[in-house]
């Protein structure tokens, strides 16, 4: 058997080792391109995109604003003086009134018996005055003519004296029967009195805003109790929005200060009201509270109850919603900065170390932020408010000292001037990644656009 032919080894073009030699050296190429662009492309990203706009000056005007309810300026509540049952009611809820017109009738018979029970004592005390009268005239007859006996010393002492004492006693029932008929004259009048109320007249002009009880129904008087609340007369001519502020916002409040209203019910329309009422105390301030005897009191939010007049009455209705916001303060062509340009930040303590910002980011501060308020101790560390300005392509964060704002501006009281150009967006960069030398790119956007990329 013959063995297989040993055939050669196949030799290699030199063609094909010059082209895999190009296409590796054509990889790298490439990759090093990529590389340099890679690198571009994350030196670029290293500025932050912002917005700016120059400082500018504005009339800024603060307000507050506040919830409540509406109601009448004059109300009052009609309750009995007297107990009984509602015999007659004349009105109904929603019904103008004037003062003198007739509301209601209580049941009458137990005050027509007392009132004739106090006439009948008044005239038995009247008769018991004319007998007392009587005895003391026959007492005094009888101890003149003893005394005269005794003068003449027909008369023993001790017969004499017993005469004497009585007329004594006449004359002091006479006293007494005298004050009797006063009382229970009195008594006649209270009577009266009492039974006069069974009828309840209208006391003002108004409209019955609520009835609480109708005919058939027992009241309860006022004379030793709470009474029962019958129904509410409102003059609804002159109606006042009542709401509540806090404790910090009370303090700008005084009557006279002007506010612009909305009411849910008319919801196309403002109106206008003044402060008339500003109270001095909050709400549920009372004596145990203030001794801290009512722990749930304090631990709830401090409220004062402020009183708006509606300068244009519509047809209201008490009870209802009412938003107010009441003017406060104006300040007139003052510095200004939008809100969305103020932030806070640790500023960088003098020994030169590096302070936590509001946001996460550790902020290392330039010497144009190493301006101190003069306060020592833990005010120090305290974030204090800022305004990012550009200065070519990188910001500095300046310190500024607000006061008032609205809802678009603060009012910047030093701290920046007119012209100055300054970071107003975007507002993660202003809250977070913006520190003091910071590289920026400006993007279009304005004001209006809120970034957050």
């Amino acid at each position: 058997m013959e063995a297989p032919p040993i055939l050669p080894k196949p030799v290699s073009s030199p063609k094909r080792k010059g082209r895999k030699k190009y296409l590796f050296v054509a990889i790298m190429f490439l990759g090093l391109v990529a590389w340099a662009a890679v690198a571009s492309l994350k030196k670029n990203d290293s500025a932050i995109s912002v917005q700016t706009e120059k400082v500018s000056r504005h009339t800024l005007t603060e307000t507050v604003v506040a919830n409540g309810k509406i109601y009448p300026v004059k109300q009052v509540h009609i309750s009995p003086e007297v107990s009984g049952e509602i015999t007659e009611l004349h009105v109904k809820e929603g019904q103008f009134v004037h003062r003198g017109d007739l509301l209601l009738k209580i049941k009458p018979e137990f005050y027509k018996a007392s009132l004739n029970q106090a006439e009948a004592n008044y005239q038995s005390s009247l008769a018991s005055k004319t007998t007392s009268a009587a005895n003391l005239e026959k007492a005094e007859a009888e101890f003149k003519r003893n005394k005269e006996l005794f003068g003449q010393k027909l008369l023993p002492e001790s017969e004499y004296i017993s005469f004497k004492v009585a007329h004594d006693v006449a004359k002091a029932q006479v006293e007494s029967s005298k004050h009797q008929v006063e009382v229970a004259k009195a008594n006649v009048d209270s009577a009266q009195e009492s039974l006069d109320k069974t009828t309840l007249l209208a006391p003002m002009d108004g409209t019955i805003t609520k009835l609480n009880s109708q005919a058939g129904e027992r009241v309860l008087g006022t004379v030793q109790n709470a009474g029962t609340d019958i129904m509410v007369i409102s003059d609804l001519s002159a109606i006042e929005a009542r709401v509540d502020i806090g404790e910090a916002d009370i303090v700008n409040l005084q009557p006279g200060q002007k506010a612009k209203m909305e009411v849910d019910s008319f919801k196309d329309k403002k109106f206008v009201g003044i402060v008339t009422d500003v109270a001095n105390s909050s709400e549920g301030l009372d004596a145990r509270s203030a001794l801290g005897a009512n722990s749930s009191s304090q631990q709830s939010a401090t409220l004062f109850q402020v009183r708006i007049l509606f300068q244009e009455v519509e047809n209201f209705r008490p009870g209802m919603s009412v938003t107010a916001t009441i003017e406060t303060r104006t300040r007139t062509n003052v510095v200004t900065a939008p809100i969305a340009a103020v932030t806070a930040r640790n500023l960088k303590n003098k020994n030169g170390g590096t302070n936590s910002v509001a946001g996460g980011e550790t902020n290392t501060v330039s010497a144009e932020v190493k301006k101190s308020d003069g306060k020592s101790g833990d005010n120090r560390n305290k974030p204090t408010e800022v305004v990012f300005v550009v200065d070519g392509e990188n910001v500095k964060a300046v310190p500024v000292k607000l006061g008032i704002s609205d809802d678009s501006f603060y009012e910047i009281m030093d701290g920046l001037k007119e012209g100055e150009e300054i970071v107003i967006g975007n507002l993660n960069a202003i809250t977070r990644t913006l520190d003091d030398g910071k590289k920026i790119k400006k993007t279009p956007g304005g004001k209006d656009k809120d970034f957050t990329e």
